[in-house]
């Protein structure tokens, strides 16, 4: 059995919205070691097929040896889901029935020392998410700026020392590169003032987040996914997003917020010229995890579900 074992947050949850027919088409665009997928192939019949996405081999494997019994067809991608729209392409497939992001990163990922995504353990700085990109933390701490590292580290870890941490990091690689998890963890404990770490939580986790998200774009890329996932939706399907923090979370809400907007023209304007009709209907309200799975899995307690049907 695969040693890529990660637990899916919210799952029974994300079964129920995605409403699935046993003949239907599903992607999952974070295919993980296929724990929400699994759920999904449960309930697809022969007729049904499920697609996965991931651009983590090691997800690939994993994926592929749990889901090797699955009644539907299944198709594994190593990708990254900002191709979405060509992936169906290049498989024929011109809209789909349901499409879920389970965003944030896998335990196994963080538990795997090597990867280099922990603070809290001595590992090359990596982060890569896809092994085959050419940009890791590395590259990010040792090229860029002080200023584009204030950037980043304000922008995506929303540190208030940001400027500090990152005047010290331009300091300490004047003298040799900063080539490990551990270097950029003294580096940052130097940085940031005795009092600050002692009131708890490690100093080093918001500046890992925000280089983490920088090295695979995790952002960036964000609302142009969700946007294209809604356009790859057959009328009726449903889109299924899973967010981790407070940052792709707003990205999310106002994507499918702007999406599920009609009209846009000014309250006084006689009759509507801009032509915007909306394109999805939101589904209740953003969905947390219970207090039960919270206590299993600590993952659980920031997840926030929001769903969205195509008009």
């Amino acid at each position: 059995m695969s040693a890529f074992h990660h637990v899916s947050v919210l799952p029974e949850e994300t079964i129920e919205a995605l409403a699935i027919r046993s003949d239907g088409i599903y992607v999952d665009c974070t295919l993980g070691g296929a724990g929400h997928a699994g759920r999904i192939a449960e309930r697809l019949g022969a007729a049904g097929r499920l697609i996965g996405i991931d651009q983590d081999e090691l997800a690939i494997a994993a994926a592929r040896e749990r889901l090797a019994d699955a009644k539907c067809r299944v198709t594994l991608v190593r990708d990254n889901f900002r191709h979405l729209r060509d992936i169906l392409a290049a498989e024929g497939i011109l809209s789909v029935d349901g499409i879920l992001f389970d965003l944030g990163i896998s335990s196994p990922q963080i538990d795997t020392a090597e990867r280099g995504f922990s603070y809290m353990q001595d590992a090359p700085l990596d982060m890569r998410m896809d092994q085959r990109s050419p940009r890791s933390a590395r590259t990010v701490v040792n090229e860029y700026t002080a200023d584009e590292l204030t950037e980043i580290f304000y922008r995506y870890g929303e540190e208030r020392w940001a400027k500090r941490i990152a005047a010290f990091i331009e300091e300490a690689r004047k003298t040799h590169p900063i080539e490990t998890t551990g270097q950029l963890v003294a580096v940052i404990d130097r940085a940031v003032p005795k009092q600050v770490r002692a009131k708890g939580g490690h100093p080093a986790k918001r500046v890992f987040q925000a280089i983490r998200i920088e090295v695979n774009e995790e952002l960036t890329i964000l609302a142009d996914a969700v946007s294209g996932a809604v356009h790859a939706l057959r009328e009726g399907g449903r889109l299924a997003v899973i967010t981790f923090h407070s940052l792709e979370d707003r990205i999310v809400k106002k994507t499918l917020k702007d999406l599920a907007r009609g009209c846009t023209c000014p309250p006084r304007t006689p009759v509507c010229v801009c032509g915007h009709v909306p394109e999805v209907r939101l589904i209740g309200k953003a969905r947390a995890a219970s207090a039960r799975e919270c206590a299993s899995n600590a993952r659980a307690k920031s997840a926030k579900l929001r769903v969205a049907e195509k008009l």
